[in-house]
């Protein structure tokens, strides 16, 4: 299901240029969008936007990586930075092969990590090309 179908409020809804989309988006519908690479592979799903409470800026999109059903399902940190929305194909586009995504660092929803540790968030921009803000 694509941010469109989900849109509640009609706040896409073509009126002119006028409205919030595509440069403001809500992130709830957002949660839910796929994420797929220039080749067009599927590599996962948004499942949460994590918001940075001191700056109120995004700090990372919470992906999810195979698995049925959230069984079996790995997830990822993925740097707000990294994500294109396609508005053509109502989906996100992230640069990295899929083979990349199957080795990213990830957890698992029994084991989340601390997001705010400075040695992790080096980790996870350095992974994916982009620098913490």
């Amino acid at each position: 299901m694509s941010y469109e179908e989900r849109d509640a409020y009609g706040m896409y809804v073509n009126r002119g240029h006028k409205g919030p989309g595509p440069e403001l988006m809500g992130a709830d519908t957002l949660i839910g969008d796929h994420v797929h690479n220039a080749k067009d592979e599927h590599l996962g799903e948004i499942k949460e936007i994590m918001i940075d409470m001191r700056s109120g800026k995004i700090a990372y999109a919470v992906m999810s990586h195979g698995g049925v059903f959230t069984i079996g399902e790995k997830l990822f940190a993925v740097p707000w930075e990294a994500l294109l929305l396609d508005t053509v194909n109502k989906r996100f586009t992230l640069n990295v092969d899929k083979e990349r995504i199957e080795n990213a660092p990830g957890f698992d929803t029994d084991n989340w990590p601390n997001m705010a540790d400075t040695t992790w968030v080096n980790t996870i921009h350095s992974y994916y090309g982009t620098t913490p803000r």
